[in-house]
């Protein structure tokens, strides 16, 4: 198996050089840029399998880099690890809303970092089953990961995919939020409980096109069902 290519994106050279020698001590190859503009030349090169990207760059911001990303094409499921000084839940929640995956606040340990690397790359690779889930002409193929209506393509990013396939892999019953995180995020991966209401409504957002928006169900104190029925 050819190992994971990470693109650190951090204009601070001690903090590149601390998580480039963790990634690498983890079997994973690295590469580095100190702004935005660094960062889109090494996407045209190589394009990485996760990206972890710094809130505060100069010029053009992490935030911006994340959003524009996130309309181009060959991008917009690029895996995105926010990393951030801000320690404001809000300021994490906008990061999640803007088209990060995941997020990181400084100071953070060696191990912390490349448990959420792997846990993100983890949600962003195919389930590995060939089955295909399908709910009123929404299709779910596993075995290329992508979703359909029709002749249409939704796009979706990897932790919105994960979320669908458990959803459709899951129809009518109700879920708590605690355990979507264990069954979507991973039992050892520590995500707010808040991040599964962001990532819903990412993926809210994609289906509403194509009229599946309401398929996804807030159940009033308990949290959420996927259904064709009307509530």
């Amino acid at each position: 198996m050819s190992r994971k290519h990470i693109l650190v994106v951090e204009d601070e050279a001690p903090i590149r050089d601390m998580i480039r020698f963790a990634l690498e001590r983890s079997d994973f190859t690295v590469a580095e840029a100190p702004d935005a503009q660094t960062a889109r030349l090494a996407i045209a090169e190589q394009r990485p399998d996760l990206v972890l990207l710094d809130w505060m760059l100069p010029g053009v911001s992490g935030m911006e880099l994340a959003r524009e990303w996130r309309r181009d094409e060959l991008t917009e499921n690029l895996p995105i690890i926010l990393v951030t000084a801000r320690v404001d839940e809000n300021d994490r929640v906008r990061g999640l809303n803007l088209g990060a995956d995941d997020y990181v606040t400084k100071p953070f340990s060696s191990s912390e970092l490349v448990a959420r690397v792997r846990a993100v790359l983890r949600r962003s690779l195919p389930g590995g089953e060939d089955e295909t889930l399908e709910l009123d002409g929404l299709t779910l193929d596993a075995a290329s990961q992508r979703v359909s209506v029709g002749d249409a393509s939704v796009k979706l990013g990897p932790t919105e995919y994960r979320l669908l396939r458990f959803f459709m892999s899951n129809p009518e019953r109700v879920y708590t939020r605690e355990q979507m995180l264990d069954r979507v995020w991973g039992q050892n991966v520590y995500v707010e409980e808040r991040t599964v209401d962001v990532h819903i409504r990412r993926l809210r957002k994609a289906l509403a096109p194509h009229g599946f928006d309401g398929f996804i169900q807030t159940v009033r104190g308990s949290g959420y069902r996927f259904s064709s029925r009307s509530v």
